[in-house]
């Protein structure tokens, strides 16, 4: 092979590697969705209660946020990353998922989605009232803001493409059953059984997502209720629950209310054209992390990592606060949130419900 021949065929194989290695990093890279978008409680607010509303509900104090990238506190109820987080870093999109409320929020980050949930919110107005936090009835007109915005940025054609495609993530209800219904007994003056308050919230819930869908949204992911029984600061208002078992009616109450969300979310479904609903399941993962704690790495599963972890949170979970050494060894980070590693599993767990039935 002549000397011109031997050069050409390696500058043609090089290349084609090159090519080749380029194609396969951007198919790695490229985003699964265009955006992620995000409605609930405390579970899923990146900050959005660090803002001018009048809520004691604020996650705005270390030791919150100690593990993230820049060991502060910014709002987020754990030590670390939420799961908007972890599945928008699993999808390419974002590494942190903000707020919609913080200010200055960059075209990029529009164009990429952000978080209108806020902490103490429930599905149920009422609750919403007691914790002055943002209802998650009145997010959509948050959304609605954001796409006002969108369409200024792209256009209204591409707007609705990305919003088409965005993954929205929902997840609220907790609050509704802790703050309206075992604790504070307002619901429960008016719904004497506790089926039929589940069925008050499902119907809002059917509202919210008609609304969203009705705005573009048509991939909805949705959590159950986790194990509320199984909470610390739950088993803490058991003054004689000195052993810190699972409050099992709670347990029992959020299973029913699971199961009907999913017939639920199915019906749902069907009824809106072009749609793709996901039930997440929180509860069994949660659940069997408290069951077979070793499994998971966790050494302490009833109470929280920050202070006594048996009643602290918000304000109560504070710089002050005695915390654990390795937080990645407590299923809790204070009495009501989990931990990242908690959430790290259930993202993994999510990714792959996801990716099956959402992103095939």
């Amino acid at each position: 092979m002549s000397t011109i021949k031997t050069i050409t065929f390696i500058l043609f194989t090089a290349t084609t590697l090159l090519a080749s290695c380029n194609a396969a990093e951007n198919a790695t890279t490229k985003p699964l969705f265009p955006a992620i978008l995000i409605f609930g409680d405390s579970t899923v607010d990146t900050g959005n209660n660090n803002y001018p509303i009048n809520t004691f509900f604020r996650a705005t104090h270390l030791p919150y946020g100690i593990d993230l990238p820049n060991h502060e506190a910014n709002g987020r109820f754990s030590n670390g990353k939420l799961i908007p987080d972890i599945l928008a870093t699993k999808y390419n999109i974002k590494q942190l998922v903000p707020p919609f409320l913080q200010p200055n929020l960059s075209d990029q980050e529009i164009l990429t989605g952000v978080c209108f949930a806020s902490a103490g919110a429930g599905y149920d107005d009422l609750t919403s009232l007691s914790t002055q936090a943002i209802p998650v009835s009145e997010q959509p007109n948050m959304f609605k803001d954001y796409i006002a915005r969108l369409k200024s940025i792209v256009g209204d054609k591409k707007a609705v493409e990305i919003i088409n495609n965005a993954l929205v993530v929902i997840s609220s209800g907790t609050n509704d059953m802790i703050l309206n219904y075992y604790t504070i007994p307002t619901r429960r003056l008016q719904y004497h059984h506790v089926s039929s308050y589940q069925d008050f919230i499902l119907k809002r819930l059917d509202n919210l997502i008609g609304e969203l869908y009705s705005l573009g949204c048509r991939n909805i992911v949705i959590a159950g209720l986790p194990p509320i029984g199984c909470l610390p600061i739950q088993m803490t208002a058991k003054f004689r629950n000195i052993f810190r078992f699972c409050l099992e009616k709670e347990n029992k109450d959020s299973v029913v209310y699971n199961e009907k969300l999913q017939k639920q979310l199915h019906q749902i479904q069907a009824s809106l054209t072009g749609s793709k609903i996901l039930y997440a399941d929180i509860y069994n993962p949660i659940y069997d992390m408290m069951q077979n704690p070793s499994k998971y790495g966790f050494k302490e599963t009833k109470r929280g990592c920050c202070g006594t972890g048996f009643l602290e949170t918000s304000f109560m979970c504070n710089v002050l606060s005695p915390k654990c050494e390795n937080h990645s060894e407590f299923l809790f980070f204070d009495s009501i949130h989990p931990s990242q590693a908690t959430y790290n599993y259930i993202g993994d767990l999510l990714d792959t419900q996801i990716r099956e039935r959402i992103a095939a």
